[in-house]
């Protein structure tokens, strides 16, 4: 009998172990909606346009007039054109870790207050940082950017935390 109940309670941690280990490889739910809409509303960066950065090589104020839903953020842009490129390709033209500070996630932290014209495409990637000094700084240190993809993990996991505490508090109660 007592080898019965320690076999079974070998069991129990072995399959609690499997499922720990499961949900390390698994992404926190909620990541897929991890923009940065700022304190306020649901627009992401702001209101600029993410594809503008690409094509026109500067920051450009979008207009709700050309705007689309994608992550559960308001996404707009300057015209139709560059609506319709971003709808085709969301991931190419999105700034990196969802718009937050590049510089900010390099150290590991979050910084949901950032300038959209405060920017830098490195590799062919979008990064926005909270002032013109950051992203000077993130663009010209190489360790930052090695440093940012290093803590994302970390710094995601924070942001899914903090999402999931604030829809708990606006549950309505049973």
């Amino acid at each position: 009998m007592l080898e019965h109940r320690l076999k079974r309670k070998f069991q129990i941690a072995a399959s609690m172990a499997a499922a720990a280990m499961l949900l390390s490889f698994t992404p926190p739910a909620g990541a897929e909606e991890l923009v940065n809409t700022g304190y306020f509303g649901d627009v992401a960066i702001k209101g600029y346009d993410p594809v503008a950065y690409f094509t026109q090589n500067q920051a450009v104020q979008g207009s709700d007039k050309y705007s689309h839903r994608w992550l559960g953020a308001t996404w707009h842009f300057a015209s139709a054109e560059n609506r319709d490129l971003f709808i085709a390709d969301p991931a190419k033209y999105a700034p990196q870790y969802g718009g937050y500070c590049a510089d900010g996630v390099s150290f590991g932290t979050v910084t949901t207050n950032v300038d959209p014209k405060a920017w830098r495409i490195i590799e062919g990637k979008l990064y926005i940082s909270y002032d013109p000094g950051a992203a000077d700084g993130f663009e010209k240190n190489p360790t930052k950017l090695t440093d940012s993809r290093k803590h994302w993990s970390d710094v995601e996991n924070t942001l899914v935390a903090e999402k999931l505490q604030t829809d708990w508090q606006k549950a309505p109660a049973n």
